[in-house]
């Protein structure tokens, strides 16, 4: 999924697509980069970002949405808000991504369950200007997997078909340090709920802190792709549906490597045989110098 911000104030990218026709612009090359999906979203949802009206984020996204989907691009878009999701349907979505997951409008779900279209629910505990405040948890991985099961429960309750909904565990929402990391290790247990899962890693806090400097200094955004693509490949490792990234090529040379490496894990029969690494003498003289090699080059590390 390719992010398309028609926002002035993106963290990623400082507002770059701002203007109409070079959104569109943008969409069609991460397109033609390999993404399957663009998702064209008119509010930023950084820290602290304030809102805008409902208008104006129509302004924005509606007439991007409906170039790319003229193009016969998958376009999703990013709102929270039921009217925007809407009309943005009609002008071509086929998929509604909502970071609130219905929280911030309940009418979402409505919509949602009359269109028919793809829904990915966020977890979510709050908009951006508050968010970083509502970061505690008991246990970071059992808390979002309970709360997007609330979520899911609300979503079929108001005639959402369940195979329209993805799950997302909203890394940096409410989460703003380390509470990422065990997410990213336990998709497993998200998977559990039995939707697919987005994982929205790109250009995040977190991958900034983990890149600091010497100084201390959090890597700038657009020094986190890299960063990225190792995200991208271990979530595709995992059974991840779909990685949301701003910087398409190198995301989907990494999905490649993690959805190859899923396969052969997956075609690997469950009573293959295991080498015990002694199949004959000369493999045992060969390996015995190898480790003797491996010991002086790892020095006092060994132990």
């Amino acid at each position: 999924m390719g992010v398309v911000n028609v926002t002035p104030d993106s963290f990623s990218d400082g507002g770059r697509w701002f203007d109409r026709d070079r959104a569109i612009a943008h969409g069609l090359e991460l397109r033609a980069q390999g993404a399957d999906l663009l998702d064209v979203g008119g509010e930023s949802t950084r820290p602290g970002a304030p809102r805008v009206d409902e208008d104006e984020e129509r302004r924005r996204v509606l007439p991007v949405v409906h170039a790319l989907a003229a193009e016969g691009a998958v376009v999703s878009v990013d709102t929270t808000r039921p009217g925007v999701a809407r009309a943005a349907v009609e002008a071509g979505a086929s998929v509604v991504n909502d970071v609130s997951g219905g929280l911030a409008d309940a009418g979402m779900r409505s919509v949602v369950a009359e269109t028919g279209v793809v829904y990915v629910a966020m977890h979510w505990r709050g908009h951006a200007d508050v968010m970083d405040a509502l970061a505690d948890y008991d246990d970071v991985v059992t808390d979002v997997r309970d709360e997007l099961a609330r979520r899911l429960d609300e979503l079929l309750a108001a005639g959402v078909r369940l195979d329209q909904v993805v799950l997302d565990p909203g890394l940096g929402f409410a989460k703003p340090g380390r509470d990422n990391w065990p997410l990213l290790a336990n998709l497993d247990v998200l998977a559990g709920l039995g939707r697919p899962l987005l994982v929205g890693a790109s250009r995040k806090r977190f991958l900034g802190h983990l890149l600091a400097g010497p100084d201390g200094e959090p890597a700038p955004p657009d020094a986190r792709d890299l960063a990225t693509a190792a995200v991208s490949a271990l979530c595709a490792a995992a059974g991840a549906w779909c990685v949301r990234v701003h910087d398409v090529p190198g995301s989907a040379d990494a999905v490649r490597v993690g959805a190859a490496w899923l396969a052969a894990r997956r075609d690997r029969p469950d009573d293959a045989p295991h080498d015990d690494g002694h199949s004959d003498g000369h493999d045992d003289e060969h390996g015995d110098r190898n480790d003797e090699q491996h010991d002086e080059g790892q020095g006092g590390r060994r132990g």
